[in-house]
């Protein structure tokens, strides 16, 4: 091999490594900003606070209760949302794997609560969450679903 095409072998390597680190360096990033909106998500659970989900949601959101209910847009979401005072709400294990300009966060929720006829609420549930980087840069949820886990 000569020794010119030896240097830009190594050249294309250090160049091909330097882009994967900086892939590497987005998608870790994307996972700490996804993390923080989730427990943005949470806070808003925590508080019944809807003013600090709506704009966590896109205007067309997908959501798929536990009960296997099919809401379709922002209104439909936070009406459900509505529908539980929350006393205690946490999450566990949130993970984030990222593809590019879409993120996928799942984890466990577990809270106790009351509905709006007062009945006590007490689940534990598997969720999926479905983030994309909108236009403008923001970060929005356009798919949720919940699974219960049996108790």
């Amino acid at each position: 091999m000569k020794v010119g095409s030896l240097i830009w072998c190594l050249l294309g390597a250090v160049v091909l490594t330097g882009a994967a680190s900086a892939q590497t360096n987005k998608a870790a990033g994307t996972q700490q900003t996804v993390v923080a909106l989730e427990q943005k998500w949470l806070q808003s659970q925590k508080t019944n606070n809807m003013d600090l989900l709506a704009p966590l949601l896109a205007d067309d959101v997908v959501d798929t209760s536990t009960e296997g209910k099919l809401m379709t847009g922002k209104a439909a979401s936070i009406a459900d949302a509505k529908r539980v005072k929350w006393a205690s709400a946490e999450y566990e294990n949130v993970q984030v794997n990222v593809y590019g300009d879409t993120a996928i966060a799942t984890g466990i929720f577990s809270g106790k609560g009351t509905d709006t006829a007062g009945k006590p609420v007490n689940v534990r549930e598997r969720f999926t969450d479905t983030w994309v980087k909108m236009p403008d840069g923001r970060w929005q949820c356009v798919a949720t679903h919940g699974s219960l886990i049996k108790m």
